[in-house]
């Protein structure tokens, strides 16, 4: 198994205020500042089931998503797909729309979402209360999640006109869908609630587990609509500043932090404070996962990937794009300014050419270090009610990911 780094590094103050502007304000580092102001720095090289906390080393070894889980998810999806098509008498002619809209937007991909509920909730909950009718639940609950993803993604094709997604055309792009997928992906929404009712009604988190739905929804709506109204050519919207707004509420929320607050409520946790740190550390996730997309949707092989990118020549505000703004040469930024958001693809690869000339493969990995272990700090710092260790696996599952 690959070793992971936790470093008590210093990092050059340029490199530090370049990816990091906002540092101070995102996250609480008191403690660790007088590691990063070190003249020299060093790398301690631990298994991924150990945490180093100062000088000493703490063994912890975390369940992990086994492909025993990933069977078992599998497993209630036809029953999910039974529930929305069976229900409701009156949407007989449309059972079979509904059916094929969830095989193609939500069965598919990797499923990290929906497992993440299930993982979580087994973390968090006392033992007498891992019944199979909890984790049964745990697993439809998951799958909302999924369904709420799928909704999310065959509106953000539609409106970005991806190309492929999962490896295979976008949903809007199958013969006769067009611009009708926006309406195909209101009935996954409704789908979700109708799922939410039908199996928690009678169950005392219902109400918060609405809101968080209705909240996430909300949140992500507006991270998309940000991100759609950004795009260059308009520079002054190649912000750090938008950028962190776009990626809180486009991808943290409901990729990071509604999973974990759905399985805090079914494990009974409702304190508000344990509540607020857990969203503190699942919100930094969120926004190390959108940067890393950033870095795939130029970089990744769409053969591993499984989607091909267009941020360059959809011009989106993304982390590459700003970085690349801010230390480009006047040459270069000029050439940026010419070709970035354009579809010739001559002008997309001179983008790709001046991303590559001004480092930016180095500065993402360098951030990706840092950030991984700027979060570990912000992990063990967490209260005794929260397992470190599931935060620890989420946290590692990301590191170095390649789709």
């Amino acid at each position: 198994m690959p070793f992971a780094k936790l470093c008590v590094q210093k990092l050059s103050n340029p490199l530090m205020k370049l990816c990091y502007p906002n540092l101070n304000g995102r996250l609480s580092l008191s403690k660790f500042s007088n590691s990063l102001d070190n003249s020299t720095f060093k790398f301690l090289s631990c298994n991924p089931h150990t945490i180093c906390r100062e000088h000493n080393t703490v063994a912890i070894r975390p369940q992990t998503i086994t492909k025993d889980d990933k069977r078992d998810f599998m497993a209630v999806f036809p029953d999910i797909v039974r529930d929305l098509t069976q229900q409701d008498p009156g949407i007989s002619d449309l059972s079979t729309l509904i059916s094929k809209l969830m095989q193609y937007n939500v069965s598919g991909g990797k499923k990290v979402r929906g497992l993440t509920v299930v993982y979580s909730y087994r973390m968090l909950a006392p033992d007498h209360d891992l019944t199979p009718e909890n984790i049964r639940l745990a697993q439809i609950l998951g799958w909302c999640v999924e369904m709420l993803q799928g909704f999310f993604v065959v509106i953000d094709d539609l409106t970005d006109q991806s190309v492929t997604r999962r490896g295979r055309p976008c949903w809007y792009r199958l013969p006769g869908i067009g611009l009708r997928a926006s309406s195909d992906a209101l009935l996954i929404q409704a789908g979700t609630f109708q799922l939410l009712q039908q199996h928690c009604k009678d169950k005392e988190f219902y109400v918060d587990l609405v809101e968080l739905f209705l909240d996430a929804t909300r949140r992500t709506t507006y991270g998309q609509t940000l991100d759609l109204v950004s795009s260059f050519p308009n520079i002054t919207h190649l912000t750090m500043d938008r950028y962190n707004f776009i990626t809180k509420y486009k991808t943290s929320y409901y990729t990071f932090h509604l999973p974990v607050a759905i399985a805090m409520y079914m494990a009974g946790i409702y304190n508000t404070e344990l509540h607020r740190q857990a969203k503190s550390v699942l919100l930094e996730m969120g926004h190390y996962f959108q940067v890393q997309d950033d870095y795939l949707d130029v970089f990744s092989d769409e053969e591993v990937s499984g989607k091909k990118g267009t941020d360059i020549q959809e011009g989106k505000c993304t982390w590459l794009a700003i970085i690349a703004f801010q230390r480009a040469s006047p040459s270069q930024r000029e050439i940026l300014e010419s070709c970035y958001g354009s579809k010739d693809p001559e002008k997309i690869q001179k983008v790709k050419d001046i991303f590559i000339e001004i480092g930016l493969p180095a500065v993402f990995h360098a951030y990706e270090e840092e950030t991984y272990n700027l979060i570990t700090r912000q992990i063990q710092q967490l209260s005794e009610g929260l397992p470190h260790e599931l935060f620890l696996t989420l946290l590692h599952k990301m590191y170095g990911r390649k789709q």
